[in-house]
């Protein structure tokens, strides 16, 4: 992978630009295992945020299927 897509896809990713920056210098120094590391540590982040939207979209259908249920016994 040449630098400009990796560079892209972090970005594509959601990695802020000082991690990206992080990893791309790993990268460009042939330090692999430490660019994968942060890599890794990024996409643990990211599905952090996954697992709290995912909360409050569940949060979001229960209150409308709570007002839907409300408006039918009214």
């Amino acid at each position: 992978m040449d630098r400009e897509k990796l560079k892209q896809s972090l970005s594509d990713a959601g990695c802020c630009e000082d991690i990206s920056r992080c990893i791309l210098e790993r990268f460009e120094s042939g330090n692999m295992d430490e660019a994968i590391r942060l890599m890794k540590k990024e996409r643990c982040r990211v599905m952090d945020e996954y697992h709290e939207s995912g909360k409050k979209v569940d949060c979001m259908d229960f209150l409308l299927r709570n007002l839907k249920k409300e408006m039918n016994n009214n």
